[in-house]
């Protein structure tokens, strides 16, 4: 199977039907097939063979999803990217995936030139002229690839801040798509808002995949603001909302009462833990039922949900979806005692093969068929599950995920850093924000703005921290460990 098979069926059956839109832009099924087919025959002149990997940086427009299925059209793997990524930060990526192209939209496209040079990968600029450039390349057909084959590779992080590309396969993500399709009970008639990006897993699986599963329409917004998305979904008439628990705080605290959201029929919230408050505060206020869901990029993501025709606990990551199994386990993989709290482990269709020519790390994370997620949880009675605490020290801004080694290993660049340890603090915009303690080298003078500058110049703008300060030491253990749980914030800076 090809993931690229549910454009083709759909684009079959219903060509005329609007796939993408963004604002004024439609671009219909049939030329959204169409135009894949031609990047993939665009590929193939590249010297793209099927099993190749091509990147692609940009944010929520309609050539998106034209590149993505192209690339899968063509046997090729996708490897989406952030196009806030830093250009050490695209080297990185396209010279750990081997990719052999990378396409960037030429708005943001600075440091991912820069980048592309310094990995030696082919760089191709999209811009005003790009739908007059593909219809230049013939269209070719489609490849067979198998199921267990690389569709797309996630790029993702652990403890050690060290990326790692997750592998999916053509089943994960069709598969995924298709349980979310009836989860959400979706159907040709919906029109999904499409505020997440589509680099990410969330975005990707749950609107673009499950909008072309389904032959629904994806109504695009490239970068999230609040008053911005309201217009769009009064206007657009959108009946599935999904976003990060800040985009639904953003919608409550904005003007939003003169505004006809009616069309709504379900949100779903996913990327960090939604509060409580915020669940019934945003159903009160817009009268549509906001269900609250888990995954992670290796699990394709979505890997459980509050379904629809259940009861909905808040609080609660809910249960498995269909054909996916939890388990709660200790550090040596042996089940929780009942009623003790646990690291999540996940079986299922949704998890991946592994991490991209890391066999090691591979190991670290999966045995016999289960991935643990570093996640803490507990679980009730009725098979409901609650996250407790993140094993991991990832934090979580704003629904993307920042690697404190990552961030750290930056800041150790900066001549006057003798150490530093990075940690997420509560935030009510993001959920978390970024924070680094740091001590200077003797005799060395640094500011915390010159810190903070110098990592922000470094790295993707929602990585780097807004908080930092300079202290005389941080606290160890016995053996010299770093203890980042006895790290607060000093009370100077906190308010």
């Amino acid at each position: 199977m090809n993931l690229a098979e549910n454009l083709a069926r759909t684009a079959a059956a219903d060509p005329g039907h609007v796939a993408v839109r963004l604002d004024a832009i439609e671009v219909s099924f049939g030329a959204l097939a169409a135009g894949a087919s031609r990047v993939a025959g665009w590929l193939r002149e590249l010297g793209v063979q099927p099993g190749d990997r091509v990147a692609l940086s940009m944010p929520n427009l309609p050539q998106f999803p034209v590149i993505y299925y192209g690339i899968l059209w063509a046997g090729a793997a996708v490897v989406p990217m952030n196009p806030l990524l830093k250009s050490r930060e695209v080297e990185f990526t396209l010279r750990d995936s081997q990719a052999q192209a990378l396409f960037v939209w030429d708005g943001m496209a600075e440091e991912a030139t820069k980048g592309a040079a310094a990995a030696g990968c082919a760089l191709v600029l999209v811009g005003s002229g790009f739908t007059a450039e593909v219809m230049t390349h013939e269209p070719v057909a489609m490849v067979d690839r198998d199921d267990s084959d690389t569709a797309v590779v996630l790029y993702t992080s652990g403890t050690t801040g060290t990326p790692k590309g997750a592998e999916l396969t053509h089943a994960n993500m069709a598969t995924n798509a298709d349980v979310c399709v009836r989860l959400f009970s979706a159907t040709a008639h919906d029109v999904i808002f499409g505020g997440l990006p589509l680099f990410h897993s969330f975005g990707q699986t749950c609107g673009l995949n499950v909008a072309v599963a389904c032959g629904a329409t994806i109504t695009l917004l490239p970068r999230f603001e609040p008053a911005k998305a309201l217009e769009v979904l009064q206007r657009d008439r959108a009946t599935i909302m999904e976003g990060v628990p800040t985009m639904y705080v953003a919608l409550l605290q904005a003007p939003h009462e003169a505004v006809d959201v009616s069309a709504l029929r379900v949100c779903v919230s996913g990327g960090a833990s939604l509060p409580v408050e915020v669940l019934r505060g945003f159903e009160a206020a817009f009268g549509c039922i906001l269900l609250e869901g888990y995954g992670l990029s290796e699990t394709s993501p979505v890997a459980s949900f509050n379904h629809m025709d259940r009861e909905r606990k808040a609080g609660s990551i809910g249960q498995p979806i269909e054909g996916v199994q939890f388990r709660l386990v200790d550090a040596q993989w042996a089940d929780s005692a009942p009623g003790e709290v646990g690291e999540i482990a996940i079986s299922g269709h949704n998890v991946m093969k592994g991490y991209l020519n890391r066999p090691d790390e591979t190991r670290a994370v999966m045995r016999d068929g289960w991935f643990r997620t570093g996640d803490l949880a507990r679980v009730d009675a009725d098979g409901y599950y609650f996250i407790v605490d993140r094993a991991k020290d990832m934090i979580i801004r704003g629904g993307f995920n920042v690697y404190p080694r990552e961030v750290e290993e930056v800041l150790y660049e900066h001549p006057a850093v003798a150490s530093a340890a990075v940690i997420g603090i509560p935030d009510a915009t993001h959920g978390e924000e970024v924070a680094a303690a740091v001590t200077l080298k003797p005799g060395a003078s640094a500011t915390a703005d010159e810190l903070r500058d110098f990592v922000r110049d470094r790295v993707a703008a929602y990585k780097y921290p807004r908080v930092v300060w300079i202290t005389e030491t941080l606290p160890t253990g016995p053996t010299g460990k770093l203890l980042k749980r006895e790290i607060h914030l000093p009370s100077t800076l906190r308010g």
